[in-house]
């Protein structure tokens, strides 16, 4: 079996990269990328053989049930680390966190998860703006003490260098939450290649990449577009920052997008190469094979 994890666990003097996609299946995967019929049933125990965490956005739209994570825990290595977003009732309908049934509610299924909860994502809409800072203070407060937390913001104000961004940055060490880093360079870089990359750029933000940690755990979004040069040039200096702040004994989430999905387990390999040939003392597993096969790019 291949190894369950990015991290250099022959090279003790690094913290551990933790590297995944938004999604854990895609129809295509099973013949394109395991090349095994089974994979079809079984997504996220494939998946978890060459990815050590998830960006969960599923419970963002729908919480499961408790028999459903006993399930994909089951399903995965122990190192493996899930992160799930808080409930769009809890961050996008109203004051943050005034749906106290389905905030409680979340709180609990995510105690089942344990050690397995990498961390929990709070991601706020564009209209989340500096005045309402006391809120997530006090969604911070309410749940730092059993949960690893990080933080997305879209509101322009953020990422002004102002006194705005000093606050939120300074909330966040505070309460050791972890600052998201949304970087979707590539996807915006030079006209869109083709109608379905129009289309993503119309859904994903466009904000500054203001690069920080602000807790041990940094976390950044990689939006990819469909030239494999450009995503190269923007994911380089990546392999730099996660090298960099593994070494200072932080943690990092990287997760890594495309406008389909289908091909972000090729753009992890470009990251994964990327990374072995500029530190091959602490090298990375990759996570395609070399007997899968991506027919519909370049």
């Amino acid at each position: 079996m291949p190894k369950t994890t990015f991290s250099a666990t022959d090279y003790r003097s690094i913290a551990p990269l933790h590297i995944g996609l938004p999604v854990w299946q895609h129809q295509s995967w099973a013949s394109q990328w395991f090349c095994n019929p089974a994979a079809r049933q079984q997504n996220l125990q494939f998946y978890a053989r060459y990815f050590n965490t998830i960006e969960g956005n599923t419970t963002f739209y729908a919480l499961p049930s408790a028999q459903t994570l006993s399930k994909w825990q089951a399903a995965v290595p122990q190192d493996f680390r899930f992160t799930f977003k808080l409930h769009q009732d809890i961050t996008h309908q109203g004051i943050l966190g005034a749906n106290q049934a389905r905030l409680n509610e979340q709180r609990v299924l995510m105690r089942q998860l344990k050690k397995q909860l990498g961390m929990l994502l709070i991601q706020l809409p564009a209209q989340f703006s500096p005045a309402a800072l006391p809120q997530l203070e006090k969604m911070l407060n309410y749940l730092n003490n059993e949960f690893t937390l990080a933080v997305e913001v879209r509101h322009p104000d953020f990422f002004a260098k102002g006194e705005a961004e000093v606050a939120l940055n300074q909330l966040l060490m505070r309460y050791q939450a972890n600052r998201i880093i949304m970087d979707t360079r590539a996807l915006f870089s030079g006209p869109a290649q083709n109608a379905m990359v129009a289309e993503v750029r119309t859904k994903k933000p466009r904000v500054p990449v203001n690069v920080i940690a602000t807790a041990d755990s940094p976390v950044v979004r990689f939006v990819g577009g469909d030239d494999e040069q450009t995503n190269q040039q923007m994911l380089e200096p990546w392999v730099h920052k996660c090298q960099q702040w593994r070494q200072e004994g932080k943690s990092p989430y990287l997760f890594l997008h495309r406008p389909d999905n289908k091909d972000a387990p090729w753009l992890a390999q470009q990251f994964v190469e990327l990374h072995n040939r500029c530190y091959p003392e602490t090298p990375l597993s990759p996570p395609v094979t070399n007997t899968a096969q991506q027919d519909t790019l370049f």
